[in-house]
């Protein structure tokens, strides 16, 4: 069985592709993952990007501010997007991407980040996807986040479907 391990911040993936049989990617399917951003999450991002709003970082100044507690970064909360595509499609290259901030997103908040395909087209031997993607909070359907993102996919074949399709 040819297998590759990934090591990924949260712990090991383990991905066996000889005893997986492939799905091919259609209008309708949806991809799933979940995730509960930590403070660790925020500070690396922040350093990375240098964004530093004390919103993210002040307890008392994002309450003062009429939220419930720190925030998440929304460009680290939809950073989940194109990890999705691309953990299902390697070599995918995200090439657009709409956003709509609609919730806060705390720190330990579950989201659940949904990519859906809305529409398929070959070209040059590639595909350009357009997804509808949506992050909802803590199982109770409130949507954090939403847009839609296009890809070009070397293939529509799917490395590991998720496990509800």
């Amino acid at each position: 069985m040819l297998a590759k391990t990934f090591l990924l911040r949260n712990g090991l993936v383990s991905r066996c592709f000889s005893s997986v049989t492939l799905k091919t990617l259609k209008v309708g399917d949806v991809l799933r993952e979940a995730r509960v951003f930590s403070s660790d999450d925020v500070k690396s991002y922040a350093e990375v990007s240098h964004d530093w709003n004390p919103l993210h970082f002040d307890q008392e100044l994002a309450r003062k501010s009429g939220f419930e507690d720190r925030l998440v970064h929304g460009m680290l909360v939809s950073s989940m997007f194109p990890r999705i595509i691309s953990s299902h499609f390697p070599g995918a290259v995200y090439v657009s991407q709409t956003l709509h901030f609609r919730s806060p997103v705390y720190i330990g908040d579950e989201i659940l980040s949904l990519v859906q395909a809305t529409a398929l087209r070959e070209t040059k031997n590639k595909y350009i996807v357009k997804f509808s993607t949506k992050c909802i909070k803590n199982h109770n359907e409130l949507v954090a986040l939403d847009g839609e993102a296009t890809a070009i996919l070397p293939s529509l074949e799917m490395l590991h479907p998720s496990p509800s399709e």
